[in-house]
């Protein structure tokens, strides 16, 4: 069953109803100028919905589509071509800045115009069975409208969040890559200061107790270098080289690399691709981090005898990557931030992977999005084939 046809069982509008509004519609189709003109004069009687309106050229072609909406939600056919222009009012509601509210007021109005002139054309008897058959269209034409107004204002939210995501992301950046400069500096000279004295202490005993010290500090300084390195992959990606590549054949490569690590916390890691060859034109070095971040994440977040999956599918413009895993899931408070430099939920987390991985999306034109709850977590990467 499709949604219009769950929309009409859920109102009762049957093949009856179909009849009465196609005999309703030679009668009433004279008045639909005159209702029309009712309709544009509670238009510009509210300030908000006349200001929506460029001028007299706009009104015109405006009526002429309400006067062809009415005609053919009488005369059907009630199809998915029906479906179509419904929901693209309700797109247009949102493109002109109007709230969902004058769509149930401009209906209202529709329907007591509707009523006066079936009061008119009917004996009294008649009237309340094609008022009842009016009622069902109006409101399924009505939550079609809501409906994909709703879908077109969440879709912009998610934009501008992803927007203001990615514009904080880069301030952060440009802050951050002066900063990992100069510590990598002094880091540098400390690792080399430190290399000198060790040699210097074995040439002039061999004792491992004023060795041991300094074999520490080196390898808490390569600790520290790997964490820098990974900063300034934050700070300031790399330039983007695209280049035509088996997208599958990166993350296959990826699946095959961190199988080890998921073998050994008992974690079950598999790779499905259809179809097994999916070209597209990506960065192949920043795909690899991209992909490897993700699976490295579901790696730590599932507990041993957990399952991840990693998927690649494909249309003719994107690609699609999927992440999943049957870990806990991602904590409501936490989701919010995930993405946000510097924020980890991990004791020794830099807060970067995620980050890292926002970037690298943003940088291949894609986005990415996250579902997740108590039976696990999937992150969803789309990526255009073609730059």
């Amino acid at each position: 069953m499709t949604p219009l046809e769950e929309l009409f069982a859920f109102v009762g509008f049957d093949d009856g109803d179909r009849k009465r509004l196609r005999d309703l519609h030679p009668r009433i189709a004279p008045a639909f100028g005159a209702i029309a003109g009712r309709f544009y004069e509670a238009v510009f009687a509210n300030p908000r919905t006349a200001a929506a309106l460029s001028g007299p050229a706009q009104v015109e072609r405006l009526r002429v589509s309400l006067v062809d909406w009415m005609s053919s939600g009488l005369l059907g056919p009630h199809d998915e071509a029906f479906h179509d222009k419904r929901s693209r009012i309700g797109r247009r509601h949102v493109a002109v800045g109007l709230d969902s509210q004058y769509m149930f007021s401009a209906m209202t109005v529709l329907r007591l115009a509707y009523q006066d002139q079936v009061a008119q054309l009917y004996p009294a008897t008649e009237a309340l069975a094609v008022m009842r058959s009016v009622h069902k269209l109006l409101d399924c034409e009505l939550a079609i409208m809501v409906q994909h107004y709703e879908r077109v204002t969440e879709e912009k939210l998610v934009e501008r969040e992803r927007q203001g995501m990615a514009e904080r992301i880069t301030a952060i950046q440009t802050m951050s890559a002066g900063l990992a400069h100069e510590v990598r500096n002094p880091l540098n000279a400390a690792k080399l200061q430190l290399e000198l004295l060790e040699r210097r202490l074995r040439r002039a005993i061999d004792d491992p107790r004023l060795t041991e010290p300094t074999a520490l500090a080196q390898k808490e300084i390569e600790r520290l270098t790997t964490l820098l390195n990974e900063f300034l992959v934050f700070a300031r990606p790399p330039e983007f080289h695209p280049q035509e590549h088996d997208v599958a054949a990166v993350v296959r490569q990826v699946v095959e690399f961190e199988s080890t690590a998921a073998e050994q916390r008992g974690v079950t890691l598999t790779l499905s691709a259809a179809p097994e060859q999916v070209l597209a034109e990506v960065d192949v070095a920043k795909l690899h981090q991209l992909v490897q971040n993700l699976v490295r994440n579901a790696n730590e977040a599932v507990p041993p005898g957990g399952h991840i999956t990693v998927s690649v599918t494909t249309d003719d413009e994107h690609c699609l990557i999927r992440v999943s895993d049957d870990g806990p899931g991602i904590p409501t408070h936490v989701r919010p931030r995930i993405y946000e430099p510097f924020f980890s939920t991990k004791e020794s987390g830099t807060g970067l992977g995620m980050s890292i991985v926002h970037s690298l999306v943003s940088l291949h034109g894609g986005t990415i999005d996250l579902e997740t709850g108590d039976g696990g977590t999937t992150f969803e990467v789309i990526l255009p084939r073609w730059q």
